[in-house]
């Protein structure tokens, strides 16, 4: 009994002296970028009554393109190679809201209709007179094949880079790929450190420790060998500004097997032309996951670009352009 306490005693004892070290060699500066809401010098748009950091480029009389970004919770830096469009389109980004640097939003106004609803009034905004185009990545490719099954009037050309999955079923094999990862002893340590060093964020507002544990993991996950997002195991470094954990977290909280489903299985409905780029690097979501996403588009090709991952603007940004004007061009 005596020795089961002593054992015990240590035990507390040990983990005692591992947090005061974690915390005390965690500590020191861990700048979160302003939202919106407190950075006036931030580009902005209003929609839907919600405040979303994003710019437009290029003449608002030429054909619109509208760029949705990662995550969920991401935000459109590293697509900002696409602005060279900007020459023959308007070009609008815009971090989601709750993501990005985009205004805070409630989880309950986080979910898939919402999210499409909020591109709606968007394209109400920019596009009023013609369809647009739609240029999505990983989530936000995601969200545009939704909004091809929901709105197909609304979109001439979609061009999808990498959507992660388009039914129920693909997304418990992506997730349980996902947990897979997360558990293995080298990302529960990454996750302990870095909860840890959110404890010491303090600013620019109460949500901004939250981000920083989310972005750092999201970093760590896609920069894990098994994530299989980039070319010769390379770190993931596509820049970001600030992830969204709130905004993250409420899609795979809220959307029911139909919400999943609805993303790719009403996607025929739309007759236009749309372009599928994938990664040669990418493996997890790469070629072989593409190629069977095409079977939900009546009018899908699909265009491998060489030397790049699942981030193909940010690792081959003059190749995925090459490919995205040819296929714009085609459809005009």
């Amino acid at each position: 009994m005596k020795r089961g306490l002593r054992w015990g005693a240590y035990v507390v004892a040990a983990l005692l002296f591992l947090a005061v070290a974690l915390y005390l060699s965690t500590m020191g500066d861990h700048p979160v970028a302003a939202t919106v809401t407190d950075d006036d010098s931030l580009p902005r748009i209003e929609v839907g009554g919600v405040t979303l950091h994003g710019e437009s480029h290029g003449d608002p009389a030429d054909p619109a393109i509208v760029v949705l970004h990662g995550g969920p919770g991401g935000d459109y830096r590293s697509l900002r190679p696409l602005s060279a469009l900007s020459d023959r389109f308007h070009v609008t980004f815009y971090d989601q809201r709750g993501a990005g640097l985009s205004q805070r939003v409630p989880a309950g106004a986080l979910t898939l209709d919402t999210h499409l609803d909020e591109l709606a009034t968007l394209l109400d905004q920019v596009s009023p007179d013609a369809p647009a185009i739609l240029i999505g990545h990983s989530w936000g490719a995601m969200l545009a094949s939704g909004f091809l099954g929901r709105h197909p009037d609304r979109v001439a050309q979609a061009v999808l880079i990498e959507p992660g999955f388009l039914s129920a079923q693909a997304a418990v094999e992506w997730n349980a790929h996902m947990r897979g990862i997360l558990r293995q002893p080298l990302m529960r340590w990454r996750a302990l450190r870095t909860g840890f060093a959110a404890s010491h964020v303090e600013g620019p507002d109460a949500d901004a420790s939250a981000d920083y544990l989310i972005g750092r993991m999201m970093q760590f996950l896609a920069s894990h060998p098994d994530s299989g997002y980039t070319c010769n195991d390379a770190p993931y470094d596509s820049p970001t500004w600030r992830a969204g954990a709130t905004g993250s977290q409420a899609f795979a909280d809220s959307a029911t097997p139909h919400d999943l489903d609805s993303l790719g299985q009403n996607a025929d409905r739309f007759g236009g032309p749309v372009l599928i780029l994938t990664g040669a690097c990418s493996t997890w979501i790469g070629e072989e996951v593409q190629r069977r996403n095409l079977a939900y588009f009546s009018d899908a090709r699909l265009e491998v670009i060489e030397r790049a991952g699942h981030d193909t603007v940010d690792d081959a940004p003059e190749a995925t352009l090459h490919a995205i004007r040819g296929f714009l061009a085609a459809g005009r």
